[in-house]
């Protein structure tokens, strides 16, 4: 079985307008609302794969509400814990005569340590032996990024396939516990490593390779416009991205990851070609992917690095 979890998930409000002025009304083309949270996004991209999975991680009051149903909606089973406060709303507003994109993002609600605990239980009582655990996204108030920690740790007692999307340096700190993938972007990758620049292709590899000489069994680097890498101890791999008009780009990440973990059984060049196509298809889109892929995936090109 495949898990997600999402500690701080949110319904994105994304709101399409052909201008966007202060001090009077501005009309909107469009808006849509999307049950969403970087495990949210995993699990519905799995389940358009055909994988099951169960979406699981802490949130509360009526957004949650609507997260969960969006999910189960779909065929996804969920098992969030609920706290008092409510689970935040974003907005994404895309401006078609400035073509850009402002990313409004709120905090999420205030999680004791009770409940915080129950969640590390109900994970103790429910993972078994070869199922993958996919950690994604920002964390609510009031859980301290060490609790990335104590979920790697039951992931190794487990012996469960940890997967693991956060900007944290903390993550430095799970590498003990034998992670299967990490997935960075380059930004992330760099400060990482408390470095502020950018990275070319054989610095993306020589800092990949620490995470895996630490540990880390396989590093999925997003690149954006750029496309991604994957980094193992044997291989190193680059894939550019096709040609798109980006639209919206907060789920672009999380497609490109749950398309490669739904994926993983075929080769390495053949799932990174794959999840870079679904991921462009995604920022291409208000939605998410609806995976018509063959136009991207002509464009790119995967080729290893020696």
């Amino acid at each position: 079985m495949i898990y997600t979890i999402t500690l701080n998930p949110a319904i994105d409000l994304v709101i399409i307008t052909k201008k966007l002025e202060s001090n009077t009304v501005n009309r909107t083309e469009n808006f849509e609302l999307q049950p969403n949270g970087k495990g949210v996004n995993v699990s519905f991209i799995l389940k358009k794969m055909g994988i099951k999975n169960m979406a699981t991680g802490i949130g509360g009051g009526f957004t949650l509400d609507y997260i969960t149903a969006g999910l189960e909606e779909k065929g996804i089973k969920t098992k969030f814990l609920k706290v008092k406060e409510p689970t935040r709303i974003n907005v994404f507003t895309r401006v078609l005569d400035q073509n850009v994109e402002y990313k409004e993002v709120n905090p999420g609600p205030e999680v004791g340590q009770e409940v915080q605990d129950k969640f590390l239980k109900y994970l103790k009582d429910t993972l078994k032996a070869d199922d993958t655990l996919i950690i994604s996204g920002s964390f609510s108030r009031g859980i301290k990024a060490e609790y990335l920690v104590e979920i790697a740790k039951i992931t190794a007692e487990k012996k469960v396939k940890l997967v693991i999307d956060s900007s944290s340096k903390v993550v430095l700190d799970t590498l003990e516990y034998q992670p299967y993938l990490l997935k960075p972007n380059d930004q992330e990758l760099a400060s990482f490593f408390d470095l502020n620049e950018k990275l070319d292709q054989k610095k993306i590899i020589e800092l990949a390779r620490k995470l895996i000489s630490a540990g880390c069994q396989n590093v999925l680097v997003s690149l954006g416009e750029n496309g991604a890498a994957l980094i193992n101890k044997d291989h190193a791999y680059f894939g550019n991205a096709p040609k798109i008009q980006a639209l919206n780009t907060s789920g672009a990440g999380d497609t490109m990851l749950g398309t490669f973990i739904g994926e993983k059984e075929k080769s390495d060049t053949a799932a990174l070609k794959s999840a870079i196509a679904a991921g462009s298809d995604t920022a291409s889109r208000s939605g998410l992917t609806d995976f018509k892929l063959e136009k991207y995936l002509n464009e790119i090109q995967v080729s290893e690095i020696k």
